[in-house]
């Protein structure tokens, strides 16, 4: 970029792209094209890459590059499990660079570290991040797939296949990515120590256990972020046995041995005993990551706690578990479906962070009929009990 087109980007940093697009620059100097992809990247990077965005003269990819990239937050999860497994490793290889993020935090655990991208103006904006980082990094413009045919033995792989095809649909399937890692597996499980895939959240963790192969996969890692799952890690390698299940949701991290051999969590005993309340009980509701693995029974047993009902994926507790990986509640009262129950348990409330969990209602027709504003210090939690009942429990935050 022109001197002239990073001041309009440094200007207007913080302006509507869209408006910026019809206003235009009155010096002719200004790269339009180029400064609107660049503020539009800034001002992703803010909410997902925060360290970056604080970079002055960083470049940005285009606004797809930036939707797909890692957030900084994963980014640095994938670097901790690099560094893990590798120590005074020699050298990893990115066959699917991207805008190369994840790279560029796993590089530095490593003695060379090599950035492998087809697009070349992907390899461009890499060169030059690179640099301005201080990430001694090789930067090979190439098909990943050629680039992994010819190259000797590493250390570790990591790869993030593209979810999606040539016309631009997203695809979620393994092997409609590219590139297809069940068909290259066995050449990077011959060629590295390690294999690390960035799968989509929206597989089934065993299907891909099943499909990569049990007797390669090491380790996965259900990882999310505010609540929200982000990214399914699968580790495959030649060395070692068995599997270990991780559930990170920021800080939370649940870990399960034995993940392939999942029982049924013990039911809470007594379903009307939790109208009586003669003493206090609490309410859990597991992590994203954790809802995802679907280990209810390890969590269950680990914590002491029992499962509502087998569908419903919320715990009680007569006793408050601090170091629980979930949110945490005490139970105010509950209340049936019939008008009644409504009327004196509900009805009294004006406001109620609701959330339904194995219940026929979705949360907007609930608020709908029970007349509950958004918000507040209460919060309602609608499912069904071992018996088929449906009730609402009213808590607040423990």
């Amino acid at each position: 970029m022109n001197e002239a087109t990073w001041k309009y980007v440094r200007m207007h940093a913080d302006d509507d792209v869209r408006q910026l697009a019809l206003r235009g620059s009155k010096d002719s100097d200004v790269d339009m094209s180029t400064a609107l992809q660049q503020i539009a990247g800034l001002q992703i990077a803010r909410r997902k890459l925060p360290s970056w965005a604080a970079l002055d003269g960083l470049v940005y990819p285009s606004h797809l590059s930036m939707e797909q990239c890692s957030s900084e937050a994963t980014a640095r999860y994938k670097a901790q499990l690099a560094a893990s497994l590798c120590h005074a490793a020699r050298q990893m290889v990115d066959l699917t660079g991207g805008f190369g993020v994840d790279f560029a935090f796993m590089a530095p655990i490593f003695r060379q570290a090599v950035y492998v991208e087809q697009q070349e103006e992907l390899c461009r904006l890499a060169q030059h991040n690179f640099a301005l980082m201080g990430i001694n990094a090789q930067v090979v413009c190439a098909d990943g797939t050629e680039f992994l045919h010819q190259m000797a033995p590493t250390t570790l792989f990591f790869l993030d296949p593209a979810r999606r095809d040539k016309n631009g649909t997203r695809t979620y399937g393994i092997a409609d990515c590219t590139p297809d890692v069940l068909v290259l597996r066995d050449e990077l499980l011959t060629k590295a120590d390690w294999v690390l895939l960035k799968l989509s959240p929206m597989l089934d963790w065993q299907k891909t256990v099943d499909d990569l192969g049990r007797q390669w996969v090491r380790q996965v890692h259900i990882v999310s972020v505010g609540g929200e799952c982000k990214e399914l890690l699968v580790l495959l390698s030649r060395q070692g046995e068995g599997l270990r299940l991780v559930c990170a949701n920021d800080d939370d991290i649940f870990e399960v041995s034995h993940p392939l051999s999942f029982s049924s969590p013990s039911l809470f005993p007594d379903q009307y005993s939790l109208f009586a309340l003669s003493s206090p009980l609490y309410l859990f509701e597991p992590n994203a990551s954790i809802m995802k693995a679907g280990c209810f029974s390890e969590l269950s047993e680990r914590f002491g706690i029992r499962q509502i009902a087998h569908n419903s994926h919320l715990f009680i507790s007569d006793s408050s578990i601090e170091d629980f990986p979930g949110r945490k509640f005490q139970i105010l009262t509950v209340s049936s479906m019939n008008k009644r129950d409504l009327k004196e348990k509900i009805s009294p409330l004006r406001q109620a962070n609701i959330a339904a969990r194995n219940f026929p209602l979705s949360v907007a027709e609930l608020r709908k009929r029970l007349r509950l504003t958004d918000g507040g210090q209460h919060y309602l939690f609608a499912t069904t009990l071992a018996n088929g009942e449906h009730v609402l429990i009213v808590c607040t935050k423990a």
